[in-house]
């Protein structure tokens, strides 16, 4: 089975591990601002975290331009799945760190964090901030989903259909 570049296969990894981060982050800043204990740099680590998961979705799709993916495993309906589950995913992690620099545009956020003054930070979103928020909200809930989803499709192929279809995302050569 042929298996994808290896910048293909680590940059996949970290995009998780920074996935996981950013999520982290934005629940524990959204605790803070609820608790009005939220801090200036809480948000720029979020939103930096955020901005490598962008950078690094975008070097993932030159990636899959210039070294190729694999060939589906089958012409079946899965694959189809698989493949909608893939574009899925790619918008979403270009739409979040968009929807969180929105939110950083639209509310208090980025004035605050011009100013180096926490205590201009929303404790909630209103006005102009509230769409971009509420959205970056609702596509981490999505993505969340769609996460899912991927890996109960690799945990089927790998245990139910021991096609080996998850060595295409492994470091180790065959």
């Amino acid at each position: 089975m042929k298996q994808y570049s290896k910048r293909m296969v680590v940059i996949h990894w970290l995009t998780l591990i920074m996935v996981i981060l950013a999520w982290y982050l934005g629940d524990s800043l959204d605790e803070a601002r609820h608790e009005k204990s939220a801090t200036l740099i809480g948000y720029l680590a979020h939103a930096m975290v955020g901005g490598i998961v962008l950078l690094m979705t975008v070097f993932r799709w030159i990636f899959r331009g210039v070294d190729g993916t694999p060939p589906p495993v089958g012409n079946s309906m899965m694959d189809l799945a698989a493949k909608g589950v893939h574009h899925l995913l790619y918008l979403l992690l270009f739409l979040l760190p968009a929807t969180g620099f929105m939110t950083i545009l639209a509310s208090g956020v980025g004035m605050a964090l011009l100013a180096g003054d926490a205590s201009m930070l929303p404790t909630k979103y209103t006005g102009p901030g509230i769409l971009p928020h509420t959205a970056h909200e609702i596509l981490m809930n999505v993505l969340i989903v769609a996460v899912v989803v991927h890996v109960l499709g690799a945990i089927k192929h790998q245990f139910i259909m021991k096609n080996g279809l998850m060595e295409r995302m492994s470091l180790r050569r065959k």
